[in-house]
């Protein structure tokens, strides 16, 4: 981590802090945390507003005595100034009790029937101004509406009137209420989104990865009839369950330790050949693609590897991951066959080696014993750096992973 964005603040400048608690949610590449102070006193100073990004080590707050004067640290930024002591007793509750509604998420039923996630303070804000909540676009946590949000909100120009103004009365309350998506043909509107920083470190990961390996792709095809009725009976035990991804990152395990050629990684003077295995599975979150890892995969069992993936995926999706559990991965594993995806090339996971593509599961004609039926089959594509893994080596690779998947019960020896 290089930079990072404050997504909210929970604390605000006069408010008493204590030791432990929670001043602010810090977004990083990957995850929102929560940034605990570690000192007591007041909050004096905020440096980096909300929705603002900042490199590692910049001046996020100031907490010290109460009406410490912080000018000379601030870069020539003004101390807040120090408030008269019988108007500090009446604006501390006040600020104090407007953080809290601030930081508080309540559940708005808007008049289309939509639901918009939002804080106390900016509801009421929304119902003084007579702004519509559904109109609003949120900025806090998971699209939560805050304060700024309802204060920065411009209502959109009116529509231009429809070319059709003369069209019968029933056409024109056949229309729908909201405003269009598109704009009236002729016209140019772009609209710019500023970058997070999950899709700044995205781009710029991706980009080192294409332009600095030289990749190849092998795809092969997977008969799944086996591993289908295997899966079943496997689930039929009790508090038991186990996807297609889960048996496919079992086997990916167990054939890199029998091709470790496949688990290592580039240097420039030196290839590092490791001796454990550990998969990272790529996840797709709301604002990009997060790769939690399941460490020292090739020792778990299929249950374990299906408990350890809807763990650390459920965490990906509420941003609660932690540094440790998307470090170190060996191997990566990206599965898109939930969305239809047959068949895809992934861009490989820097400083792995190679990635597996996983497509879904599809029933066509097959040919069995010299007869043509109807069969189960799934695409996986293996993408590898050249610069490691030469080809022979990478379909020997699949070649193994073929026969892991294709016979479920080899995984259990």
């Amino acid at each position: 981590m290089t930079e990072g964005t404050v997504a909210s603040w929970l604390k605000q400048v006069g408010d008493t802090v204590k030791e432990g608690d929670i001043l602010a949610e810090i977004e990083t590449d990957k995850a929102t945390m929560e940034f605990e102070s570690f000192n007591a006193g007041t909050l004096l100073y905020i440096g980096i507003k909300e929705g603002e990004s900042a490199p590692v080590d910049s001046v996020l707050a100031i907490i010290g005595p109460a009406g410490t004067d912080v000018s000379a640290y601030t870069s020539g930024a003004p101390a807040p100034a120090a408030a008269a002591p019988a108007k500090e007793e009446t604006a501390a509750p006040a600020a104090k009790e407007e953080a809290k509604e601030e930081a508080a998420t309540e559940t708005v039923t808007t008049a289309d029937g939509g639901r918009v996630f939002v804080s106390p303070l900016a509801r009421k804000i929304a119902k003084d101004k007579g702004v519509d909540l559904s109109k609003v676009k949120g900025t806090g946590e998971n699209g939560r509406i805050v304060k700024k949000d309802v204060e920065n909100y411009t209502p959109a120009a009116a529509a231009a009137p429809a070319p059709a103004a003369a069209a019968p009365a029933k056409e024109t309350a056949a229309a729908p209420a909201a405003a269009p998506v598109y704009t009236p043909v002729g016209e140019v509107a772009t609209e710019e989104v500023k970058n997070n920083q999950m899709r700044k470190v995205i781009a710029k990961r991706l980009g080192e990865s294409k332009f600095s390996a030289p990749e190849y792709s092998l795809t092969i095809e997977l008969d799944m009839d086996n591993a289908i009725a295997s899966r079943t009976v496997i689930n039929s035990v009790p508090d038991t369950k186990v996807s297609f991804n889960d048996m496919v990152i079992k086997a990916c395990a167990m054939a890199l330790r029998k091709h470790p050629q496949i688990n290592t990684q580039w240097k420039d003077d030196v290839t590092i050949y490791n001796k454990h295995i550990s998969i990272g599975v790529a996840v797709a979150v709301e604002d990009g693609l997060v790769v939690p890892v399941l460490k020292f995969t090739v020792m778990m069992s299929l249950s374990q590897i299906g408990a350890g993936v809807r763990d650390l995926a459920g965490k990906a999706r509420n941003k609660k991951l932690t540094p440790a559990e998307m470090d170190v991965s060996t191997f990566t594993v990206s599965n898109l066959g939930m969305f239809g995806i047959q068949e895809f090339t992934s861009i490989i996971n820097q400083p792995n080696s190679a990635i597996l593509s996983v497509g879904a599961i599809v029933q066509k004609p097959v040919v069995k014993n010299g007869q043509i039926v109807v069969g189960n089959t799934m695409t996986v594509t293996l993408t590898c750096d050249h610069r490691t893994i030469d080809g022979a080596t990478g379909a020997q690779f699949l070649q193994t992973l073929k026969q892991y998947i294709e016979n479920p019960v080899t995984m259990l020896a």
